[in-house]
């Protein structure tokens, strides 16, 4: 009866999964006009050089090494399971 399940369980969490991610907001870079500043003018924001279209200056960056370092690690520990498991199975038989 746990075989027949599987599927149902396996399908519950994808659209779960799923509605969950629907409510993400996202960060659209589009025409949309900025909303005007109430606080005090300053010569730098009130000159006619500003474009609405460019994003705005955001620094250096991030450093994302440990982001690829870690994402690298999580890859080859998943890919070492899958191989381990394909060779713990054994042989298949032939149909």
């Amino acid at each position: 009866m746990a075989i027949t399940r599987r599927p149902l369980l396996t399908a519950t969490a994808a659209g779960t999964l799923l509605c969950a991610l629907w409510f993400v907001p996202s960060a659209n870079a589009g025409d949309a006009t900025p909303a005007p500043s109430t606080a005090g003018h300053s010569a730098a924001a009130s000159g006619s050089d500003l474009d609405p279209t460019t994003l705005a200056e955001t620094g250096t960056g991030i450093d994302t090494t440990p982001y690829l370092v870690g994402g690298m690690a999580l890859l080859g520990i998943g890919a070492g399971f899958v191989t381990y498991s394909g060779r713990r199975g054994g042989p298949q038989p032939a149909l």
